[in-house]
């Protein structure tokens, strides 16, 4: 049970890597890293480190997240063709 539960969450964690650095949408990029962050404090926690997992959840899914978004937001966007 422990194995497949860390294998779904490496999973995640790759899907949502691949994610951040794939897609063109900045705003969509900046949720996939907040996504990224939670599965990352979920894996610490995990392996019995819940004090980088809490750093990792409020710092990296919380307050790095917000600023992106707040940075993306404060630009102006650019259509362009593909």
């Amino acid at each position: 049970m422990d194995l497949a539960i860390q294998v779904l969450i490496l999973s995640g964690l790759i899907l949502t890597g691949l994610l951040v650095f794939y897609l063109q949408d900045l705003l969509h990029s900046a949720i996939a890293f907040a996504a990224f962050s939670f599965l990352m404090s979920v894996e610490f926690y995990i392996l019995q480190a819940p004090d980088v997992a809490i750093a990792e959840a409020g710092i990296g899914a919380g307050l790095t997240t917000a600023i992106l978004i707040k940075a993306v937001r404060s630009t102006t966007r650019r259509e362009f063709d593909r």
